[in-house]
């Protein structure tokens, strides 16, 4: 989602943020963002995935996603009317069982830092909620990405699970970081 940075996150989420469904229109965007190999947001969701499948399979994606209407667990995170991201969730086996994984990316470093994944995150907490049978939520990152870190626990996620030094980046070893929130913890969030 982020990466760490001198800049503060705003104690409020930004007001402008919305989700919706993925239009046409934004397909230029996705794509845009989705297959440079070179863009800023790689270096802090899931870096330690080898780069050349991780295009690959980000081409395959945007293919599909021209081929496919929207589905109501993918959103775009929409600011002012322009695609600056994507929220998704799955629901993890066994179905039925209240368990949604959630995932975040705000593409654009432009936008980091302005409270706008909080605020999307946010959103999308709520919509899980008010859509699914969900009785707990989970977000999956690396110890690296401390601002997404930081934005999930300010909306009140809690650490579930680290496996110690599981990620490689850059030569370094990170740990993997799974938070949770469970259903009856949500307090919702205003902007």
């Amino acid at each position: 989602m982020t990466s760490p940075s001198s800049r503060s996150e705003p104690t409020q989420p930004h007001p402008g943020v919305t989700l919706r469904g993925r239009r046409p229109r934004d397909l230029p965007t996705l794509e845009r963002w989705l297959t440079d190999p070179d863009a800023e947001w790689r270096r802090w969701d899931a870096p330690y995935f080898h780069a050349g499948s991780t295009t690959a399979s980000l081409q395959a994606y945007v293919e599909h996603l021209r081929q496919t209407a929207t589905r109501p667990d993918e959103r775009v995170i929409d600011l002012g009317g322009q695609c600056v991201g994507m929220v998704n969730r799955s629901e993890e086996e066994p179905r039925g069982g209240g368990w949604w994984d959630l995932g975040i990316l705000v593409y654009d470093p432009a936008h980091w830092g302005q409270g706008v994944g909080r605020a999307a995150l946010s959103q999308w907490v709520q919509a899980t909620l008010d859509e699914t049978d969900a009785h707990v939520l989970t977000l999956s990152t690396w110890s690296g990405n401390e601002r997404m870190m930081g934005a999930a626990r300010r909306l009140g996620f809690r650490e579930a699970a680290r496996i110690r030094e599981a990620r490689l980046v850059g030569g370094m070893r990170f740990d993997s970081v799974r938070l949770d929130l469970l259903r009856r913890e949500w307090t919702p969030v205003t902007p």
